[in-house]
Parts: structure tokens; sequence; C-alpha cells
């Protein structure tokens, strides 16, 4: 797996990107108002050779690939370039491959600088008057009338701009009136103009996504700057959380981009809709982001004297001349659910890649022969997401197969298996719908005791857990205390050479199923609250002093209420220093903090699509519905975007790279969709989504109930904003 421009692409990146930073500052943007357009920008574009990135290298070009004219756009959004670039860029390649000599002249200027070449999107046969980005200062526009493909010459009286929303050269043009030269006719010519409208909308996504990030950068700096009340306004979480939110999404449009550039690469079957996903995505995030981001710098922000305004209007404008973005998604069903077929660009060569790689493949084909082989039809039945789906003696096997704890070292029962191998892995448990939480939570647990544990904890209980003999749960939350762990009031006081614990924990689950507890207590109330914790393993099953009472929910799961009375442990079954349970515990919370439910959202949409292929509404299937395949596209991009920041946390983990909170980001991103999308899926199936019966209508049910929990367990979203805000955008401790 690789997420990061190669060399070559990041010094183009960067060369583009510092000449921006000169020739398209602020100042010069504002000098280029009201007609949007910079003439010696677009000179010196060309002299770095922009307009050639995409052209082959046969007609004078570069010969460039998408992915390296998106790390181009990213620029251009970033600085608000002036000027129809996305568009030259396309119609310059679309000129030099559908005529690459009768235009040879032609496109010889737009090269230089000389001249601006725009593209009209639409067929000139149905929409002979069109808005073109570039109208007021292209000399000649590409357009598309039936089966030919036109250079269509503007004359200079035509090229009369207007004042629009955001002061960019647009115009709407009578192209059918204009002078024209065909310059291919066919199948061959109307398919490599597609493909440049495909290629645009890449470009645009990019320049957007870059757009968006500069957008969040310069609020959260004002954030930080900006003070009322006596605090960083970036301190309250009702500005930061909408920040955090945004630039959770940011992240996420651009790794929508990336897959679906890595997918036309290999000729995936959903490539097409991708596209049109990564542009409505990119499209609709960057008019939200400018308007949050104008709510932030509040009445400054309206005034013409802070940048902001502009990022708001371009954000706004741009993908607006292709039409109303929310198309694209209806497109984007289409194309996912109802077989429409378009052409997609030659992307050219793409360093960016999702794959896993052969030693992940071959060891998730390894466990999923162990599920296979093991999960009979009786243990199928009792497959359960939460804790009740455990099973010891399946427990048991994974820990004899070495499947248990596959990342570990073999002296520890493990395989010493990669990362990109454990995530396989643990996708196929999802696969198989096998319980994963006992595991996870005993990992959890066990590798405090490899780190904090004495030599009696490593002997009596680590070896137990290796040899999957032994359970673990965790002792965390209380009645008075949930996401404030560190407010715990469960006491443990000096017994002689031991320690007595009393109070009581809440949601304690699988303690009903577990041998022994991962327990927060209170040590030292005389200190500030979170330096008088510490934290101990205590045994469960047959220890005095300790009753394990049910608490069911709504999402057919149980989970427990502890109580603890005088239960007493030896003091080697302390964890880390006494009074330093904050070091013990923020080593778990970390392990904690990430992941997501993308496989789990993935199941809910495959059950989804399936009901709707059942579902008859007017005479024909749901999944015919235009606006069901609209809802299911929309989930589809919440089900890339979940497992792709998932990657993104793998990854950036595995390479060492800087972590910008990002397992906090896949995880409240995960959860959010699974809940928004599971009630939108109930909502769109229904009145049949609401039996619990077996099949598809059966788990869309449950996935309502269940994605409730996944925004509050492991960290709620609220408190992972918040790690978003200050790891990601540099903000203050939030606050209410």
């Amino acid at each position: 797996m690789n997420l990061e421009l190669s060399a070559d692409q990041k010094a183009l990146r960067d060369a583009f990107a510092r000449f921006l930073n000169e020739e398209s500052s602020m100042a010069r943007v504002r000098a280029a108002l009201p007609s949007g357009f910079d003439a010696a920008l677009w000179r010196g574009l060309a002299e770095l050779g922009a307009f050639s990135v995409r052209v082959p290298e046969a007609a004078g070009g570069l010969g460039l690939g998408v992915l390296d004219a998106t790390a181009l756009m990213e620029e251009v959004g970033r600085t608000l370039a002036s000027g129809p670039i996305a568009e030259t860029l396309v119609a310059a390649r679309l000129l030099a491959v559908v005529a690459p000599d009768a235009a040879a002249d032609r496109l010889a200027k737009v090269l230089g600088g000389e001249s601006v070449l725009g593209l009209a999107f639409h067929d000139l046969a149905c929409q002979p008057v069109q808005w073109v980005a570039g109208g007021a200062v292209a000399e000649a526009v590409i357009a598309r009338d039936g089966d030919q493909v036109l250079l269509v010459e503007v004359p200079a009286s035509a090229r009369q701009g207007e004042a629009n929303l955001a002061s960019t050269p647009i115009a709407e043009l009578r192209l059918k009136d204009f002078a024209r030269t065909v310059l291919s006719t066919g199948p061959e010519a109307t398919a490599a103009f597609a493909q440049a409208v495909e290629e645009w909308k890449l470009l645009m996504a990019a320049a957007l996504s870059g757009l968006s990030r500069e957008a969040i950068r310069l609020a959260a700096a004002y954030a930080v700057e900006r003070v009322q009340f006596g605090q960083p306004i970036g301190a309250y979480q009702a500005l930061s959380h909408p920040l955090a939110d945004l630039i959770t999404e940011t992240e996420a449009g651009k790794l929508l981009l990336w897959q679906a550039i890595r997918n036309i690469a290999d000729g995936a079957p959903n490539a097409g809709g991708e596209v049109s996903l990564a542009f409505w995505w990119n499209a609709d995030l960057a008019s939200r982001v400018g308007g949050q981001a104008v709510q932030t710098f509040g009445g400054y922000g309206l005034t013409t004297e802070y940048d902001v305004h502009l990022y708001n209007l371009r954000a706004k404008a741009w993908p607006l001349v292709f039409g109303d973005p929310a198309r694209a998604l209806d497109e984007a069903g289409r194309r996912l659910y109802a077989g429409e077929a378009t052409r997609l660009p030659d992307v050219g060569e793409v360093s960016i890649d999702f794959d896993l790689g052969d030693e992940a493949r071959a060891f998730a084909q390894e466990v999923d022969a162990f599920f296979t082989a093991t999960l009979t039809p009786e243990l199928k039945a009792k497959a359960h997401y939460s804790w009740d789906g455990h099973d010891p003696g399946v427990h048991k096997k994974l820990a004899e197969a070495g499947l248990l704890f596959p990342a570990w070292p073999k002296e520890f029962g493990g395989r010493d298996a990669p990362p990109y191998a454990v995530h396989a892995a643990r996708e196929v448990w999802e696969d198989h719908g096998w319980s994963g939480h006992a595991v996870g939570v005993t990992q959890m647990v066990a590798h405090i005791i490899r780190k904090f544990g004495s030599d009696e904890l490593k002997r009596d209980v680590l070896s137990k857990i290796v040899a999957g003999e032994a359970v673990c749960s965790l002792g965390y939350s209380e009645p008075g205390s949930g996401s404030d762990v560190f407010a715990a009031q469960t006491k443990a006081t000096r017994d002689g050479e031991g320690w007595r614990i009393d109070g009581q924990k809440m949601f304690t689950s699988g303690a009903n199923l577990s041998d022994y507890v991962l327990m927060l207590t209170r040590t030292n109330p005389d200190v500030a609250k979170h330096k008088g914790l510490t934290m101990f393993i205590v045994p469960l099953k047959g220890t005095p002093g300790i009753e394990v009472q049910p608490v069911f929910t709504f999402q057919d799961e149980r989970t427990n209420i502890t109580y603890y009375d005088g239960v007493r442990i030896p003091d080697s079954w302390r964890l880390g220093e006494v009074d330093a349970g904050v070091k013990v515990m923020s080593a778990a919370l970390e392990l904690e903090h990430g992941g997501g439910f993308g496989k789990t959202q993935a199941h809910m949409l495959r059950s989804a699509e399936e009901l709707c292929r059942e579902i008859v509404r007017d005479g024909r299937p749901l999944i015919d519905d235009p606006s069901a395949q609209r809802r299911l596209a929309r989930t589809y991009a919440d089900v890339q975007v979940s497992l792709l920041l998932g990657h993104r946390s793998l990854w950036v983990g595995v390479e060492g790279k800087p972590n910008h909170a990002y397992g906090p980001m896949a995880k409240m991103y995960s959860s959010e969709k699974f809940y928004s999308d599971a009630a939108d899926l109930l909502d769109l199936t229904a009145p049949h989504s609401l039996a619990k019966r077996d099949g598809p209508a059966g788990f869309l049910n449950l996935c309502y109930r269940h994605a409730h929990g996944t925004r509050i367990y492991g960290g709620t979203s609220q408190v992972h904003r918040s790690m978003i805000a200050e790891r990601n955008l540099g903000l203050p401790r939030s606050r209410a």
C-alpha cells in the first residue's frame, strides 16, 4: 500500500506551489478582479509546463498522468489561481488526441500561454447555448455536436464577461453561431470527448480539495487568534467540532479521488461511478467548508477585507459551471446500479496503491479457511456482533492456530504477522460475521500486562490469555463518569501487602463471560483527579465481593454493571506505579481510539442492495428507482470513505508518517455514517425493514440499532472530534 505521491510528483507539486505562492498570492487574486483572469499568471504557468502536463509527448507535451495533474490542481485550488486552468488542461489534451496534426499551431499557442482554450461540457445538439469556464477570455472552445468534435472560434465581440458570483471569467456563449472546424468525427471522437469531461471532474475535484483544505486552515488559524469570553474561539466545541468534521471529509475527498484514479488504472468495474462520486463529494464539501469558514470569522468573514470570502465564493462557483453538482450523485447512482457506461480517461502511471499486498492476501485466505472449516451451522446461528457472539471453543482453536493475536511474537502465541496482514485478517472476521469483541479487548489488556505487569501477572494471567483460556473486559466507566474516565470513584485502598477495591463499574461488557477485568481505580482522592489513579487486573470468577448484573440494550446486546465490595487483590496485580494509572490507561486508550466500521457498513450496503432488488414498487424493483439509486450511491461513498480512512490510519502507522489524528478520524466518521446511513436505508426499504426476520431486512434492522452504540463506545464522536481539532488543526483543548 502506498498513500503518498512519488518523488517526481512531489517535486512537480512543490514547484507549482512555490510559483503560485508568489504569482497567485491573495493580492494578485484580488488584482485580477473583476475579470478573474491574470494574464501574467497564465504565461508563467505555461512557462512551467502546466498546460503541457496531460498532452502526449508526441504532441509536444510532458505526457504525465492524471495523478500528476491533480497534484497541480490542488495547488491551484489552494491559491485560488485566476483562470480556467482545469478546463485548459483537459482541452489541450483533447485537442492533441483528436487532431494532433491539423491543430498543431493552435496547440502550440495554448501550451505557450498565448491562447486560452475552453471546453463546452454538453452536446451542442441539445444545448447550443452554454456557460463556459474561461469563455470571457478563450479564443476558442472545444465542443461536441452529435458525433462531431469541433473547435469553435470565439470572436472577440462575444468574449464579454459579466458580473457573476465569484468574479470568474465565465461567459454564456451561443456556440452554434460561431465559426467552427470539425476536428474529428465518429465513435472514437465522441469517446475522447467523454473522456475529457470525466478527466475534468477529477481535476476539479482536486482543485476543490485544495481549496477546502486551505479554507479550513484559514478558519482554524483565526479560531486560535480570536479571543471571546476570555478564551480563543477555537476552544469552543461549537466551532472546533464542525471544523473537525470538515477536515475529516477533506481528507476523505482526496482519498476518494485517488481511489477513483487508481481504479480507472486497474479497470475496476465501479470506477465510473467513483469518478462521479469524487466530483460530487468535493463540490458539496467545498461549499460547506466555505460557509463554515465564513461563520468562523463571524462578521469579519462577511467583509471583503478578509480573504476567506474569496474561498467561500469560488468554492461554490467553480463546479457550478458544469451544472448542479447534485446531479453527479444521480449519475453515480445510474453508473453503480443501472449499468450506465461511460468512457474513462487514460490516467497514465498511478503511484497511489490501496492494495494490502500478497502476504496480507495469503494470510486472509488462511483465516478464511479456518472459519469456513470451524464455523458449523450451530456456531453461525450463535454469531452476533457483540460479546454475545463469543464462543470459548472457537477462541481456543484460534489460539492453537496462532490466529488469536497474530501480530504478537511467536513466543507469545502469535505469528509476527505484519500490520497489513493483521488488518486483512480482521476483515475476514467481519466477512464471516464473527465477533471480535472478546479478542480485541483481551488483546488490549494483554498488551498492558506485557508492558506494565509484574512477573506474577505474566506467569499466571498472560499465559492463560495467550493459550486462549482466558478473556478480559474493561472496567473504566462508572455510573457518574462515562467518557470522563479521570472522574472514576471506585476506590483502591492499601490492605496490608495488597489492596482492597470498593465501588461499581458501568457498561462492563463481557464481564459475565470474562475471567479478568482491567480496573481503573482511585488511590489518592487528595490530588488532581487525573493524578490519583491506579490500574489493576482483577479476577472476576470466584472472587468474593464481586457481583455482575446484566444490563440489556435495544441492540440485542448484553452489557453489565459490576459491583466490588471489599475485593482483595495482591499488590503484584497492580499495573504500573501507584497513582500513575493515567500513563497505563493512555497506552490502552491509544489502542482503542482507531479503526472503524467500514466492513460492517459494506455488509449493510449489500443487504440494502439485495433488499432493493426484492422489493417491488409501482411494478418494478425498487433498485430501478433513481431515488433509490442515488441514496445507495451516497451510502456507497460513505462506505468507501470509511474504508479509506481506515487504510490511511493503518498506513501512517506502518510507514511511520506523522499521524494527524487519523485513527480518530476513521472511528468518528465511520460510526457517524454507519448511524445516518443505517437510518436512511431503513427508511428506503420500509416497511420491510421493520421486521427482524432472517435475511437482509433483519440485518438492516439490526444495523440501525447497532449503529447507535458505535458513536459512544471506544470513545464518543465528540471526544474524537476534539482530538481531531487539536491534533490536526492545532486548535486549543476544547470546551463545551
